[in-house]
């Protein structure tokens, strides 16, 4: 094997040339069994996709970022601003959760969870498969004049593709503002809502550019996912890798000849077809090893595996391994580092139960008007004034609220014109109060208070206060 030319990878990217210009990669049909895996995965993943945000569990949207609002819901547990601490976990759980599996298992998050590996691979390509042909077929649509069955050709790809690109769009748009919301947008017509209107078909653009034309430079280039690899990935790590002691031998690769005998000339299992690099997605040669550009979609080993079996060679000369397995024939081993990051993965699980457990559905605040002190009234009586804000995070109307004083004699008299207080589902209620306690009942100028928050009879919620009376000289 040359030295020079296997380096030679690693000072450029699969998808551009010499020259700098795109390479336009023309990957072969995938076939086998971890394709057949990968397509099972991925169509339950696509169902999960376009069917979250119009699930709903306790009336709560399963899926939901509403980032203008500042309101999201993930398995249907409702995250308002104040739970902001409880997102923020949920998120570093996610980060670790994938940091974990990056260490042990390589990219794989990429070849079969990544929404942008599935589309493209399960969605577009496939389409793009039944129009345009296998490999050699596009190669040669690309090189043919535009003639009428190339027109028709392009014509209803891009169709298709567009039609697609603007669904998709449309379910990114339910996760942000909400199914219930864009279902009563489409009944009611573009026209009326503009605002939604255009950024959906700003949407559908950025989706049609992806997976029209930009493909898998998002992985090569958009995504830092790819670049975590060289922190993350070790000799331990399994992944995608070709087995270049079996396949190179003592005297490197050579093509298969029939009835040659390819271990007594010193030859490895590799016959040099190139069939690894044609089925790449990102059009890279996995015999150079572990690479950037590799997703880890499989598509090499189950090509690699059919080669093999066609000239009655063992399968597994491209397979999940690692590099310790292959230099040294050693069994995967749970590390100490994969250790600990299990470790701080079930910390911060443990941590997000607990805070979930402890989280109430009504959140009440009461806090100090701004530039007030205190009051007299009367003789003795001594007032101050607040302001409250209860937040209901269900999907049912709170009725009856009322405010009432904990291990304190004293009135809370709420400054409104029903004297009534509800707080609508999944919404807020806020208003001034005054709280009048007795001045010899203040045992100092400052006065911690709990305040019990009633739905008729029913405790929901309580928080304190800070009730500010005279000093006293005594």
């Amino acid at each position: 094997m040359n030295t020079e030319d296997n380096e030679k990878f690693r000072d450029s990217i699969g998808t551009i040339t010499d020259e700098g210009k795109r390479a336009w990669v023309y990957p072969k049909k995938p076939s086998g069994r971890y394709y057949d895996k990968r397509k099972l995965v991925s169509y339950i993943l696509l169902a999960f996709l376009f069917a979250a945000p119009f699930v709903k569990i306790n009336g709560n949207q399963f899926l939901m970022f509403n980032v203008l609002e500042r309101r999201f819901n993930i398995f249907g547990f409702p995250f308002w601003p104040q739970d902001f601490h409880l997102f923020v976990i949920s998120m570093i759980i996610g980060v670790v959760f994938i940091t974990l599996f990056t260490v042990g298992f390589g990219r794989i998050f990429c070849g079969w969870i990544c929404p942008q590996t599935i589309f493209m691979e399960m969605v577009f390509r496939r389409i793009e498969y039944w129009i345009d042909g296998d490999r050699n077929k596009q190669r040669k649509l690309d090189r043919q004049k535009w003639d009428a069955e190339k027109i028709r050709k392009r014509l209803l790809k891009w169709t298709i593709f567009l039609i697609i690109s603007f669904l998709i769009a449309n379910i990114f748009l339910a996760y942000l503002i909400g199914s219930d919301k864009l279902l009563r947008y489409i009944s009611d017509g573009p026209m009326e809502h503009l605002g939604t209107l255009f950024p959906l078909i700003i949407f559908t653009g950025v989706f049609y550019f992806i997976f029209a034309w930009f493909r898998e430079q998002v992985c090569i280039i958009a995504c830092p996912y790819g670049r975590l690899q060289g922190v993350l990935l070790d000799n331990k790590s399994i992944v995608v890798a070709y087995d270049h002691k079996r396949g190179e031998g003592e005297n490197g690769r050579k093509k298969f000849r029939k009835n040659e005998d390819r271990e007594a000339l010193g030859h490895g299992d590799c016959i040099d077809c190139l069939q690894c690099v044609h089925v790449c997605p990102t059009g890279i040669d996995i015999r150079n090893g572990t690479q950037l550009e590799c997703v880890n979609c499989t598509a090499c080993i189950d090509e690699c595996d059919t080669i093999m079996e066609s000239i009655n060679l063992p399968k597994g000369l491209i397979r999940y391994a690692s590099e310790e397995n292959i230099e040294k024939k050693k069994k995967f081993e749970f590390s100490p580092r994969l250790k600990g990051y299990t470790a701080v993965l079930i910390i911060l699980i443990g941590v997000l139960i607990g805070m979930l457990l402890l989280r109430n559905d009504v959140e009440a605040r009461v806090l100090r008007l701004p530039g007030q002190l205190y009051e007299h009234k009367g003789e003795t009586m001594i007032s101050n004034v607040f302001t409250y804000k209860l937040i209901n995070k269900t999907t049912e109307k709170i009725e009856d609220v009322n405010f009432k004083l904990r291990k304190m004699e004293g009135t809370i008299k709420l400054v409104s014109n029903t004297g009534e207080i509800e707080v609508p589902e999944q919404g807020l209620a806020e208003g001034t109060l005054f709280i009048e306690i007795d001045q010899k009942d203040l045992k100092s100028d400052k006065v911690k208070l709990m305040i019990d928050v009633y739905s008729g009879d029913k405790l929901i919620e309580n928080t304190t206060v800070n009730f500010l009376g005279p000093r006293s000289y005594n």
